[in-house]
């Protein structure tokens, strides 16, 4: 089970909304949905995403600037549709361009021939390793907040809820739950 909430810190505090990000395919989209969640684009958004038991993502959207993420654990993520949208080439220390050389066939199979299913089964496991086990990201994106990299890194049960705590805005997640 997914959650997705939007916490907006305003001149009068934090405000909470739910998201649905069904339609939110990349990154951008979802730093562009955040700073539309906000009254003034100014205003820091931070973005919560958590798949029960598995693992949480954070996206921090301050005005203008890029967004940054924090992804609890990545091997996890990975697995998911939203997961994807946060795993960009950038936090995993790849090249854009390598996701192009990957799908092209170029194991001699291009010309009609049957490809062994070991072969495919090597491929996948390849790529499932260029994605590493456990924390990815900016741990320090919520420092200035109150919540240092090592706190972030320990968490684990209700961690974006330990988060809003942190905020004092664990009232207002709640109101979105």
């Amino acid at each position: 089970m997914y959650f997705a909430a939007l916490l907006a810190r305003t001149e009068d505090g934090w405000e909470a909304s739910d998201t649905e990000l069904d339609d939110v395919e990349s990154l951008s989209d979802l730093a562009e949905l955040a700073r539309e969640s906000s009254g003034d684009e100014d205003d820091t958004v931070l973005v919560f995403i958590e798949q029960e038991d598995s693992w949480f993502g954070i996206v921090r959207v301050d005005g203008e600037d890029d967004p940054r993420v924090y992804v609890s654990d990545a091997a996890a993520a990975a697995r998911s549709s939203y997961g994807e949208i946060l795993l960009t080439d950038e936090l995993l220390g790849r090249d854009p361009g390598d996701d192009d050389l990957d799908a092209l066939d170029l194991d001699g199979t291009e010309d009609g021939e049957d490809e062994d299913s070991d072969d495919a089964a090597d491929s996948d496991g390849a790529s499932a390793e260029a994605v590493p086990h456990g924390p990815v990201g900016e741990s320090g994106i919520l420092d200035d907040l109150g919540i240092s990299e090592k706190e972030l890194k320990t968490l684990s049960d209700d961690a974006l809820g330990v988060i809003a705590e942190a905020l004092g805005a664990a009232e207002v997640l709640e109101t979105v739950r």
